[in-house]
């Protein structure tokens, strides 16, 4: 007997991206609903016969409803990275109730929805509070819901993950809030996964709420503990004061980690919140084994050092369109060399950029200009990148956003940097008579917004003569130990952490 056809929203996120490969693994039609096709063209699931992608927005019920026709089942994995302000929680609200009564409409039998953990009733986050609210938008509609509530979610690229990670990295001492002593009860993501797909299987969790956790609960000073240790590092000194508000946290979390402060402050509001599974009713419908805190973080660190993270937490969220350059002022930067290598040589070696490996070049400039960002509230340098040496539409890269990418000719990337304009880096391969070489263009585009972006390109001129053309002669160098057998692409390494 066929399986149904599933629909999933939010597949370009970090759980929706790890959901649907083994969704397709395990025989379903998965209907995939996204607001930029681009974003999976470059997973290595996209091209299965079983995959059906469908570019939408949600809030267009007409579309929708013709989307989720045929699909028995939707996840509904869909809320705001970014949470802050009032507004947020109302367009998420909006969007489930959209999606949940649309799918009424369309004979969606069930829809499975990933929310949060925590206590019921007044004192939940904004973040936890606005979950609930998603929760209830989709059980009123009349579809029956199965709810799974999970705490923090421990995997590569994740942004638990990651906060952890980068504050015991960084930090021997840490002065924090007093909610290193809430409890929590971490699962990794795997064990998610699990759950998220085993539902399917077991009709009998439809119109129902379920905790969903790992087998500790710990206090998140036990966490970082443990993430130390597994580091290698020495234990972290912690010290606790009442007077740091999540705000502040979030500020610190920003300064500290790739995090940007508008998605740590949801984080960090939440964690006043003890987050515990009440019941665990879920564990004897789908028995799995639950990976410790320490097992999870064996793991995640195991697929970062090679290389082999699916997804990350800093894909989620929308793409800029390309700017608009007619009408206004651009400046531009243009710089080309002539390299003895074919085309993919050169552009393996242009997907070497950011990260670990760095720009090639000005190694300092680099990190500087990544500090300031940091300061004013940009991404920084610290976002890194997905794959050591392949990069994907969608993808960040550091300060970056992959925006544009033809394998073997072109690679467009977007500035995210707090900037007073629009600023792009677009590099151009054109092979030659020759076949075995070829011409690599970098052209830096910057379209100022009033006298403040002017002033800021004169500034920053100065330095592009170390910047692009050390990039460039970056590039043409190691294209050529590529092209010639000297060099291959080097496997991911976790930086070194400071002890």
């Amino acid at each position: 007997m066929p399986k149904p056809s599933i629909a999933v929203t939010g597949a370009t996120g970090y759980i929706g991206g790890r959901l649907v490969p083994r969704l397709l693994d395990a025989g379903y039609t998965v209907h995939c609903l996204v607001r930029s096709c681009r974003k999976l063209q470059d997973r290595p699931w996209s091209d299965h016969p079983n995959l059906v992608v469908i570019q939408l927005d949600l809030s267009d019920e007409k579309a929708l409803l013709t989307a989720l026709k045929n699909c028995s089942v939707a996840y509904y994995l869909v809320h705001s990275m970014i949470s802050a302000g009032n507004e947020y929680a109302d367009h998420d609200l909006k969007l489930a109730t959209t999606f949940a009564n649309t799918a009424k409409q369309a004979g969606v039998e069930r829809i499975i929805y990933l929310g949060g953990l925590g206590e019921t009733g007044a004192g939940l986050s904004e973040h936890l509070t606005s979950r609930r609210a998603v929760e209830k938008a989709l059980i009123d509609s009349g579809v029956p819901v199965t709810s799974l509530r999970a705490a923090m979610i421990i995997g590569s690229g994740s942004a638990s993950f990651e906060i952890l990670r980068y504050l015991v990295q960084r930090l021997p001492i840490m002065i924090t809030p007093k909610w290193v002593s809430t409890p929590c009860q971490p699962i990794a993501v795997r064990n998610v996964l699990g759950y998220l797909t085993g539902v399917l299987e077991h009709p009998e969790t439809a119109g129902r709420v379920f905790d969903i956790g790992g087998p500790e609960v710990l206090g998140y000073r036990e966490i970082m503990n443990i993430m130390a240790e597994e580091l290698h590092l020495p234990r972290r000194i912690i010290i606790p004061i009442p007077i740091l508000t999540p705000l502040l946290s979030s500020y610190w979390i920003h300064l500290v980690t790739p995090l940007s402060k508008d998605i740590a402050r949801p984080l960090a509001e939440g964690l006043k919140n003890p987050v515990v599974a009440r019941e665990d009713s879920i564990t004897k419908i789908i028995p799995q084994e639950l990976l410790t805190v320490r097992q999870a973080i064996k793991a995640a660190r195991s697929k970062t050092a090679d290389g082999q993270v699916e997804t990350s937490w800093s894909m989620a969220g929308p793409i800029e369109g390309d700017p608009h350059w007619a009408g206004g002022t651009v400046f531009q930067d243009v710089r080309e060399v002539q390299i003895d290598a074919p085309p993919h040589a050169v552009f393996q070696a242009v997907s070497l950029l950011g990260g670990d490996h760095g720009w090639y070049s000005a190694k300092y400039l680099w990190s500087l200009r990544g500090w300031m960002d940091r300061l004013v509230g940009g991404p920084g340098i610290r976002r890194g990148r997905l794959h050591p040496d392949r990069l994907g539409y969608g993808e960040a890269l550091d300060f970056w956003r992959v925006v544009g990418i033809e394998r073997d000719k072109s690679l467009l990337l977007r500035a995210e940097m707090k900037l007073p304009g629009v600023a792009v880096l677009e590099f151009c391969i054109k092979p030659t008579a020759q076949s075995s070489s070829c011409n690599l263009k970098q052209i830096a585009k910057f379209q100022p917004k009033g006298l403040l972006g002017i002033l800021y390109w004169y500034s920053v001129l100065p330095f592009h003569h170390f910047v692009f053309r050390g990039m460039l002669e970056g590039i043409k160098t190691q294209a050529e130990k590529f092209a010639t057998g000297q060099e291959h692409p080097t496997p991911h390494e976790i930086p070194e952490p400071i002890r």
